[in-house]
């Protein structure tokens, strides 16, 4: 069985960091390359200018999710080796930033500021991927992007689409309620989240689970479920068809009335738990 070369496009952060750790460390001789994208890139306003329109809709409610979940992240990863090095995990892949992981294993990675401008489209002719695969990435990679690929491109989305189509469907699906929680894999669209549905699995989370807890568990299940369809596709040598179902609504960031409301029924964002996570990310397992 011959396994597909993977372009990897991820943005490295609470919810994914240590299942796409895992998943470059075991699919290393499969990966072409990895694309990390660069939140605070100038096109999004920069830091400053995502912070001002996250607190323009949805109020500074919403402000520790955003630091537990990609700030704190983000301002540890240089401290990386010294954390390791305090707790004796420099070999651990899971505590490892995925920049430094990819180096140990000798894969090239590319910082991305325009997933369809021309250095990752230079990127994508120079390594010659089979297969496109976006775990938590936050840019919408246009037709000729995806079809730089021989096989196109697949989406891991911490949902159960065509539900929550958007950038935080734990948050929705918190707010949902009931059997609201799953994973879905995705053939990759230039429409977010609105491609053929190859794989998806329900979950029951804990009642008291917090929506970052819940994003980083489903992303934990979906590396498995990615493992599983990367294998089908080795044997068939193509991706599925997949099941196409008509997008449902946009999912946008929440806005103020939404967070009011689940405070008002105690469902969290984030903990201290959370909180935790996030200092430890490069540091324990």
């Amino acid at each position: 069985m011959a396994r597909a070369r993977i372009a990897l496009f991820v943005l490295e952060a609470l919810p994914n960091a240590r299942a796409v750790r895992r998943f470059v460390a075991d699919y290393a001789r499969e990966i072409a390359f990895v694309g990390l994208s660069n939140a605070e890139r100038p096109a999004t306003g920069g830091l400053v200018g995502q912070v001002r329109r996250h607190l323009v809709r949805s109020g500074p409610d919403f402000l520790p999710y955003l630091a537990v979940n990609f700030g704190l992240p983000d301002l540890l990863r240089p401290l990386a080796p010294v954390t390791q090095a305090l707790c004796r995990t420099g070999d651990v892949t899971e505590a490892t930033p995925l920049a430094r992981l990819c180096a140990r294993h000798g894969i090239p990675t590319l910082r991305v500021d325009d997933v369809n401008g021309p250095e990752v489209a230079a990127a994508l002719r120079t390594h010659a991927p089979d297969l496109i695969v976006t775990y938590h990435f936050d840019q919408i990679l246009g037709a000729e992007t995806i079809a730089a690929a021989r096989l196109g491109g697949i989406n891991a989305h911490p949902g159960l689409l065509p539900r929550h189509r958007g950038p935080v469907p734990t948050i929705h699906a918190l707010a949902e309620g009931g059997d609201a929680f799953g994973m879905t894999l995705h053939r990759l669209v230039p429409r977010i989240d609105a491609g053929a549905i190859l794989a998806q699995e329900r979950y029951a989370l804990a009642p008291n689970v917090t929506a970052t807890q819940a994003s980083v568990q489903l992303h934990q299940r979906g590396v498995l479920m990615l493992q599983n369809l990367l294998d089908r596709i080795g044997r068939d040598g193509a991706v599925p068809e997949g099941e196409v179902a008509p997008p449902l609504p946009y999912c946008p960031f929440p806005d103020r009335a939404m967070l009011k409301g689940m405070r008002r029924r105690g469902l969290k964002l984030v903990d201290s738990g959370d909180v935790m996570d996030a200092l430890t990310l490069n540091a324990t397992v």
